[in-house]
């Protein structure tokens, strides 16, 4: 498990709008591409490492499990409430959102109960 790596990405995400709106037009050739561009043009890039498990969950946009596997919670709110903004509705907005992202994490416990 990589708690460093996927919050790194989290913040690399969600600290730029340029950033969210690719993440969210093409989530896994984005995710692919942040993980290859970790070293630089010249050098292979073995500091940006996610596992199988990891890279899935940020593929799927599933912030339940990335939760569950140890990213930051409030880092990971705030990613999520980015990625997620754009698609508010008449019927689905803030608090839907809020509601549907403690059904996700619930399950896993406090974040001190997180092995």
């Amino acid at each position: 498990m990589s708690r460093y790596m996927m919050n790194k990405f989290i913040r690399a995400v969600e600290m730029s709008t340029a950033n969210v709106n690719a993440y969210v037009a093409d989530t896994e050739g984005f995710v692919d591409g942040w993980l290859a561009g970790g070293a630089g043009p010249d050098a292979v890039a073995d500091d940006r490492v996610l596992t199988p498990e990891e890279r899935e969950a940020f593929v799927n946009r599933d912030y339940g499990t990335l939760y569950g596997l140890g990213a930051h919670p409030y880092l990971l709110w705030h990613f999520t409430e980015a990625v997620y903004e754009h698609e508010y509705t008449e019927g689905f907005g803030w608090r839907e959102l809020v509601e549907r992202y403690r059904a996700a994490i619930t399950p896993y416990g406090e974040v001190d109960d997180i092995p």
